[in-house]
Parts: structure tokens; sequence; C-alpha cells
């Protein structure tokens, strides 16, 4: 029998569609979700650089880098439209987000060797990559201008940057030195025509802390290679340092004697001039022209000569053989002369460098031309051949009764000393020419003839009278012969046998030959005994004793 107990129903309940197994997957959702997170997080901005050529640059390998440190990778190269160039798309990283500002500058670097330099040696074995260089402004930008050539000057270097011109055909380029005293302080960045101008601009850059020393009265000249002048001084070389002499360069400083000036604190515009004596010439405001007639040759004479009085320069040559508003005779004329423009400056007369000043020079030259004022040619170097304008004053000079050419005032003109000397030369020549040469080369050639003739007459003569010489002195040679044979004849006749003085010499050798019989006994005693002169002939002679001895 069942008990109530065991006749309860069972329940039934619905089966949970919810496992533990799900939990896996929604784990490994939530790992991928933070995963992309964080990588979209840790990525920068999707940039694009266009660039002229993709040269050396290769998508997911070729990385962006600044001061050596990634900060991107290029991930996409394509053509720009129009195929004028390629267009990189680069993802940057985070940290490289403030560098991308409006400014920034970004170029491929390639190993390149130039006249500057070797650079991109690391490239080698790493392959090109694509520098960043930050600007300076605060806004950010996400599509650039890539550059073919690295900035010469980052931006943000500290110095200054100068807008230079030169009014001669100086061929600088981007880079060339900037040279103080022989250091490189600054480089050419970039060069500019200006086509309405026609004229060339160069932006360059002076590093700090150099760029303290231009002030308001720097000057900037030519230092290129080795330069060579030719001029009225003489032979001049000058150069730079070594990078000059293989390209260009600029160098800059203070002409003697001009005081500093106030420093330069912004960009500022200077004049290159072609060398230090031009960059050293005050800057003259005012001059005046004048107009001088040659009848010498100008060979020699370039523009910008100076124009000196008693050695001291007062101007410049402007021009040569410029036409005139007056009729002038073709060149070839004998009366043509060589209009020659001059500049002369009040500043260098003594006078101030204004319009009052030129004024004053004006009516005063006039005064002088009066005076005799006049000018010439002279040579500076007799080597080169260089010659100049001097003025010089000569009372005697004829007035001129027309004193204007045109707007120009005419200066008198006579020939220089070199070509006074010449026409003196030519008028001693023309006098030689005119003396009757052929009829004295005849009297010449006669008279040659007859002292021909008496030379060898006196020829003759001379060899009648050199024999009559020796003939005079061969005989007198003979009779001093016969003199000195007389002479030993009578000597032998007076000393031969039976003469007299044969006698008397003969008795006399017999006297001696006695005297010597006599003294011969005396002189075997003395050989014997030679103190007998001196003791006695008796007693013994002394024997030598010892002191103290017995006697």
């Amino acid at each position: 029998m069942t008990t109530p107990q065991n006749n309860r129903a069972a329940r039934l309940e619905p089966a949970s569609s919810w496992s533990k197994i799900w939990l896996v997957p929604l784990v490994a959702l939530g790992i991928g979700i933070w995963m992309v997170y964080t990588e979209l997080s840790q990525q920068g901005p999707l940039i694009s650089i266009e660039f002229s050529s993709a040269k050396g640059l290769e998508a997911g390998k070729t990385r962006i880098k600044a001061r050596d440190v990634d900060i991107g990778l290029v991930k996409e190269i394509k053509l720009a439209p129009g195929s004028k160039g390629v267009i990189v798309t680069a993802r940057m990283t985070q940290e490289s987000t403030p560098l991308l500002t409006e400014d920034a500058s970004f170029w491929v670097v390639s190993p390149k060797v130039s006249l500057s330099g070797v650079s991109g040696l690391s490239t080698l074995l790493s392959g090109a990559y694509i520098e960043l260089a930050p600007g300076a402004s605060d806004q950010t930008a996400t599509n650039f201008r890539g550059l073919d050539d690295p900035p010469l000057t980052p931006a943000g270097s500290p110095g200054m940057h100068l807008t230079l011109s030169s009014g001669e055909e100086f061929a600088f380029t981007e880079g060339d030195p900037i040279i103080y005293k022989g250091m490189t302080v600054g480089k050419v960045e970039n060069v500019y025509f200006n086509y309405a101008e026609r004229t060339v601009y160069y932006n360059a850059f002076v590093h700090a802390p150099y760029h303290q020393l231009i002030t308001e009265n720097t000057r900037f000249w030519n230092i290129s290679g080795v330069q060579v002048k030719l001029d009225t001084e003489g032979l001049t070389v000058a150069t730079g340092n070594l990078q000059t002499l293989l390209t260009n360069g600029i160098t800059f400083g203070l002409p003697e004697g001009m005081p500093a000036g106030q420093i330069i604190r912004h960009r500022s515009f200077f004049q290159i001039y072609s060398n230090y004596e031009q960059a050293s010439q005050p800057e003259l405001k005012e001059k005046l022209q004048y107009v001088i007639l040659l009848e010498d040759s100008v060979k020699g004479l370039d523009i910008g000569a100076p124009v000196e009085y008693q050695g001291l320069t007062v101007g410049k040559v402007e021009r040569i053989n410029v036409p005139l508003p007056s009729e002038q005779p073709p060149f070839l004329h004998k009366d043509y002369r060589i209009p020659v423009i001059l500049s002369l400056f009040p500043a260098q007369l003594g006078l101030p460098d204004d319009k009052q000043g030129a004024a004053t020079l004006k009516t005063q030259m006039l005064g002088w031309i009066d005076e005799g004022l006049s000018a010439s040619l002279a040579t500076g170097n007799l080597i080169t051949g260089k010659q100049y304008v001097e003025l010089k004053y000569h009372p005697n000079q004829e007035a001129i009764s027309d004193q204007q050419l045109g707007e120009l005032t005419l200066i008198p003109s006579i020939s220089g000393e070199f070509s006074l000397l010449t026409q003196k030369l030519d008028a001693v020549l023309d006098k030689l020419n005119g003396l009757p040469l052929e009829q004295l080369s005849a009297d010449i050639s006669m008279t040659m003839n007859s002292a021909t003739s008496t030379m060898e007459q006196l020829q003759s003569s001379l060899a009648g009278v050199e024999s009559l010489l020796s003939e005079m002195e061969q005989q007198q040679l003979v009779s001093e012969l016969n003199s000195a044979l007389k002479a030993f004849t009578q000597l032998s006749a007076d000393y031969g046998s039976g003469s007299s003085s044969h006698n008397q010499l003969t008795r006399s050798l017999a006297r001696l030959e006695q005297s010597l019989s006599q003294l011969q006994p005396l002189l075997h005693k003395l050989n014997q005994q030679p103190s007998s002169l001196i003791f006695s002939r008796h007693g013994e002679e002394p024997q030598p004793r010892a002191k103290g001895s017995q006697k």
C-alpha cells in the first residue's frame, strides 16, 4: 500500500538557455575590442605628402623619422592627379601629432655627394627614409608638400634671415657659404629672379651668434674662387677659404674707418659688391656728370676708372664713346674726338653730399674751367697699360667757346704726357727722315775708303821703320861685342907671361909662401901646448882640483 507521500506529482521546470561556456567568446570579444581600441587610440593621424618622385620610397617599408626616431610608416604610394608627382600616404604615431604643423617640412634622405659635402651615408644599408622637420606654426595639417632637397636652415634655428642682391653677374646658388674671417657662419637658402626688375635676389641665413655682427653699415662682397685683378695699382689676388675655392662664397665686414652703427634685429636688404675695394667705397649720393673730348687713344681706359686731381680720386669714368646731341663726324674722320662721360662727386671734393653741395660744385666748376682746368689721360701702370683721367690746371689753355654739349658741361682736354712724348718722338723721326741720308751715306763711304787707303800706307811705312830699327839694333849689338873682345884681349895681355903684372903677381906669391914657412913652428907649438901663450914656459901647467882638497 502506498502512502500519500509517495503519490506526489513531479514538478516540471523549463530548461535554462544560458550556459557558462558562453563566457569564453565574450571574454575573447572584449579582449579584441580592447585591442582594437588600444591600437586606434595609439595611432596618429593619416597624412599625405606630395613629392615630385617616389625614388627610394617603398610602401610598408619606408619610415618617417624625426631626429632619428621612427614616428610613422608609409602605407601607400600613388600618382598625383595629372601625373605631376606622387602622393605618399603615411600613418603617423600619436606622439608625432604636435609636430604635424602646417609649416612642417618633409624630404627624402638618401646618399648625396656635392661640392658642399657628403650626406645620407647611413641610408646605404638601411634604405631611404622621410625626415620631418617641425615648423613654428600652431596650426596642424594633414596634407603636405615634400621638398626635393633638405632645407639648409631648419625652422626655428637661431639666427637671422637676410635678403641680398647684386648688380653684377654673380652666380650664387643654394648652399653657397657666407663667410666671416674664414669661418662659415651662414648659407644662401634660395635664389629668386625678379623678372620685372631683372635682378637676382638671394635669401640668406646667418646663424647665431654671428648674426649680431651685422649692423646697418655692414658691407657684403663676393669672395668666390681666386679673384685676380689688374688695374692701375697693379696685380691683386684675393681668395676666401678652401670651400670658396671650389664653390662661390660671400663675406661681410665693416670697411676700415667706418663706424659700426646699430645692430640689425630683423630681415634687411644688403647689396653684394664685387670686391672689398668697392665695398669700402663710401656710399655717395650726389654726383655731377661732365664730358670730355679726347684725341688720344682710349685703349686701357675702362668704365669705372678713377678721375684724379693731384693723386686724389674725385670721380670716375661712367661711359666711353657715347653719342652726343651735337653733330659728330664719323669715327674715322681725322677731326673725330672720342666723348667720355665723367662723374664728379661733391663729397670727394670736400663738399656736402647733398643737393646744396652738388649745386656748389656745379657753380665752382665753371670758374675752375675758366682758370684753365683741363683733363687728360694718364698711364696708371706701365705693365698693365691701364689709364685714368687726370685733372690739371693749364693757364695757357685756350678758352672754349661753347661749354655745353646738350645737358653736359664740357671740360677742355689736352693730350696726355705719354701722347706728348710720342708726338715729340714722331717729330724727331720726321726730322731724321728729312735728312739727305743717301748723300750722307755716300760721303761717309768715300771717307771710309780714303781712311782705309791711308791706313794701308801707314801700315807699310811702319813696316819699313820696324825693319830699319831692327837693323840698327843688330849693328849696335855687333859693336858692343867687339868692344868686349878688345877689353878681354887687353886683360889677357896685361896678365900674360913676361908682362910686368905677371912678374909682380909672382913676387907677391913668393913672399906669401915665405911668411907661411916662418909661422909653421909657432903653429906647431900652439897645436901641442895651447896654454903656452898664457902661462910660463918652464912652469907646470896647473891641474884642476876639487874644492877643499889638499895641495
